[in-house]
């Protein structure tokens, strides 16, 4: 029976790959600070210690600290430590077993032209710490021989960030959004955890994961709004006028020591430019993506009232 160690199996994504794990028939060993869904617990605080892996025989490494920190607070050393040295104890720990890295998208440059982004896509410029701690501890993983996986913008039943930020910002009816409307892509976290399980027998290197095709950003948030019973109009804020916010807001947000600004420029970029991933290479590899967003809209329970 294959054991897989999945780091951060409390988490979003970790929780999903370790119970996939387990339903496919292997042995699950849940390493981080608490116990997690399935399997046995490995105690791990990836902002300080060496994982015992002992008996693992692929790892798949989620744990990650995720949030959009001002830059030189307390929060950002802690998501260094986390994402970059956490990644490289890690590494030291797995001593050559197959890794499975879950990266991010936001290791991309940003830049106008995003309609077609392939895995030789520039990483550089992030907008955010988050970017550019997973840039860092990508690499670590790569020059390691790890395969690390990109997904963009991971929704699904218990999202504790993408859908909750985005009814939290209705007001008086009215979500707005930054510019015209755009294409994006986006992963459902059951194809990150299918993919997490699979490409342990790819060639090393970086692949995209998404939903089998973009999605026009107005639209799919309509449907988010409609399926949470949120009723709501969509207004467009000019992007230079959104930009100009993002930048107030951040600058506030430094003078109050852990804040976390409501806006920044990281989220309007993501928002305001058609982002989509090409998929192919993790195509030629036999993986294909089966849940999108209508199907995962459709099964969340009727809202009340």
């Amino acid at each position: 029976m294959l054991t897989i160690a999945v780091t951060g199996a409390t988490g979003f994504c970790g929780s999903y790959v370790a119970v996939t794990a387990a339903a496919r028939g292997a042995r699950v060993l849940c390493v981080g600070r608490r116990p997690g869904p399935v399997g046995r617990h490995v105690p791990w605080d990836a902002a300080t210690g060496v994982p015992d892996l002992g008996g693992a025989d692929v790892v798949v490494h989620c744990a990650a600290a995720v949030g959009d920190p001002v830059p030189g607070s307390p929060a950002e050393a802690t998501m260094r430590e986390v994402n970059v040295g956490g990644t490289e104890r890690l590494l030291r720990a797995a001593a050559g077993r197959p890794v499975v890295w879950v990266s991010s998208a936001s290791v991309y440059a940003p830049g106008a032209d995003r309609s077609r982004i392939t895995e030789d896509h520039p990483v550089r410029d992030q907008l955010n710490a988050y970017g550019r701690t997973k840039a860092e501890g990508e690499a670590l993983a790569l020059a390691a021989g790890a395969v690390a996986l990109r997904p963009r913008a991971v929704y699904g039943e218990g999202d504790p960030h993408l859908v909750p930020r985005l009814l939290a910002r209705v007001r008086a009816g009215v979500l707005l959004l930054p510019g015209p409307d755009v294409r994006l892509s986006l992963t459902a976290v059951e194809n990150l955890a299918d993919a997490a399980l699979t490409a342990a027998g790819w060639p090393p290197g970086a692949y995209n994961i998404a939903d089998a095709r973009p999605y026009q950003r107005d639209a799919a948030i309509r449907e988010v709004l409609r399926a949470h019973g949120v009723r709501a109009r969509i207004g467009h804020v000019p992007l230079p006028l959104a930009r100009t916010a993002a930048r107030t807001a951040e600058s506030l947000a430094r003078r109050r020591p852990g804040a976390e600004p409501p806006l920044t420029r990281y989220a309007v970029d993501q928002l305001a430019h058609t982002v989509v991933l090409d998929i192919t290479k993790a195509g030629a590899q036999g993986w294909h993506p089966t849940h999108h967003l209508t199907t995962h809209l459709t099964t969340l329970p009727v809202p009340s009232g």
